[in-house]
């Protein structure tokens, strides 16, 4: 017979009315839990409600085929109408393979709290005995003693492991948000940077038509023709380039969607970014904000909260954890009389810690609290770092995208302008008209990035305070920026008569 379970006979006589009690109040604990219907997408969305854009919990992939159908009829609505920011996170979120595999295995948590959390099924066991004078019956019933005496602590065990789980999930839905916003802004940008290329293109070959039917006449020589065609060129290389920025640049954003097929070719992108606002955020209270929102700081605490009340229980469940409880009714008959003879009793079974005196256990309790306590401030300390460098390279990005709308864009058309009054007054030449027009052209796709970079930045600034670390960050870098600020080279120069 198990020792390390509580047996109970089906009939108990006297004994019945204080078994049958603690068997319903442990009946009763355990059918309190449940898995969830929706399979926690509901506590999920509310997580994210404010940090993706989304506050309804369709925003999600729901639970059912029926529901997974009327999904996918609302990512069709939205791909048939030129493909926004905040539709495509949208589709992002219901369309995704990797958020609803990370949805799934949310459910799968729940399922394990709920297992863990149910009392095993009771075990019977039967014995029949005999020898030459007597037969012997053994009957009990027997249920796990620590499972039933550590019920209420595994469950507020398991709830907090299950919060956390559930924190993580939604770390991963803010992310994914942020890919999404990411991908849709450089997909957007590289699509009119792809626009701009075209005219620059369409320039360089009116002027290099233009030195063959010079050279024709006579009035150009070879030499003036062959740097009209490098410059072509050029121009051709720096398109075919934009284009396939501009090709791949959508590809990633169908990915991050879930298309694939005709439904990633088909959709039509908005055609311009978003303005630039006016004034940038202030940076008074990034980080406490920060501290207070963000959802990896929320899991860390709860992670060291969760380690800090099961200290003291790991040194007694090492030292404790095989007490058995036994209830025995057994059954005797002698063959020859016939004589029966019922003998009931209790047995105690108590681990003797000879050996293991919970040292061991208690030590890694400890470790486990320092790792945790460790891991907060560590997760503490990067969201302050993180949230001052997203914040400065969000206002840099800012000021350079102004400059380059508000002062490099009008001061290369005014040279564009000045150009063609002389090239009217015959002062310039057709080709200082059309080298300039290919200036403004670059200075315009220099601006257009310019913008990309500060959307970007603010994807990472918001990420950076509500959500998550921004980690390999896929977003604005110093990096660009520093490139942004040098300003591109000019894509010719100007040829005279």
């Amino acid at each position: 017979m198990n020792r390390s379970t509580i047996p109970t006979a089906v009939r108990a006589g006297r004994h019945a009315p204080c078994r049958w009690s603690l068997l319903a109040a442990a009946a009763l604990l355990a059918g309190c839990a449940s898995v969830s219907p929706d399979g926690l997408r509901g506590d999920v969305a509310a997580l994210t409600a404010h940090r993706t854009g989304s506050t309804s919990r369709a925003a999600l992939p729901p639970v059912g085929a029926a529901a997974s159908a009327q999904a996918q009829q609302a990512v069709q609505a939205l791909l048939a109408t030129p493909l926004t920011q905040d539709a495509a996170v949208r589709i992002a979120l219901l369309n995704n393979p990797g958020l609803q595999a990370r949805l799934a295995a949310l459910g799968v948590a729940d399922a394990e709290r709920v297992q863990a959390i149910t009392l095993p099924n009771p075990h019977v066991s039967l014995a029949r005995l005999q020898n030459a004078h007597e037969r012997e019956i053994e009957r009990s019933l027997a249920f796990n003693l620590l499972d039933l005496v550590t019920l209420p602590w595994r469950t507020e065990r398991q709830a907090e492991r299950l919060q956390i789980a559930t924190l993580q999930t939604a770390q991963q839905v803010v992310v994914l948000a942020a890919d999404t916003r990411r991908a849709w802004l450089r997909a957007v940008a590289a699509q009119e940077v792809a626009g701009a290329h075209d005219r620059m293109a369409a320039a360089a070959q009116a002027g290099t038509e233009l030195a063959r039917r010079m050279v024709r006449a006579g009035n150009w020589s070879r030499l003036q023709l062959a740097r009209e065609q490098a410059v072509l060129h050029a121009v051709n290389a720096q398109h075919a380039r934009a284009r396939l920025a501009a090709a791949t640049e959508r590809e990633q954003l169908s990915r991050v969607m879930g298309l694939w097929g005709l439904a990633a070719q088909q959709y039509t992108l908005a055609g311009r970014l978003p303005a630039l606002p006016a004034d940038p955020l202030p940076a008074e209270g990034l980080e406490a904000t920060a501290l207070r929102e963000r959802l990896d700081v929320q899991a860390a605490r709860r992670q060291l909260d969760t380690d800090a009340r099961q200290q003291g229980w790991r040194r007694a469940g090492a030292v404790f954890g095989d007490i058995g409880l036994a209830y025995q009714r057994n059954t005797a008959a002698e063959r020859d009389t016939g004589h029966r003879e019922i003998t009931r009793g209790w047995e105690l079974d108590l681990p003797m810690p000879l050996f293991d005196w919970g040292g061991a256990a208690r030590t890694r309790a400890q470790a486990q609290t320092q790792l945790s306590a460790a891991q907060l401030q560590d997760t503490a300390v990067r969201a302050r770092a993180e949230v001052r460098a997203a914040w400065l390279t969000y206002r840099t990005a800012l000021d350079l995208a102004h400059q380059q709308q508000g002062e490099v864009v009008p001061l290369r058309q005014f040279i564009t302008d000045e150009t063609t009054l002389r090239y009217n007054g015959m002062l310039a030449s057709v080709w200082e008209l059309l080298a300039q027009a290919r200036s403004s052209t670059q200075a315009v796709a220099d601006a257009i990035n310019a913008q990309r970079d500060f959307w970007l930045a603010e994807t990472d600034l918001e990420l950076a305070l509500t959500g998550t670390s921004t980690g390999t960050s896929t977003g604005t870098s110093p990096e660009s920026l520093q490139g942004l600020a040098s300003g591109a080279a000019a894509p010719s120069t100007p040829q005279g008569h």
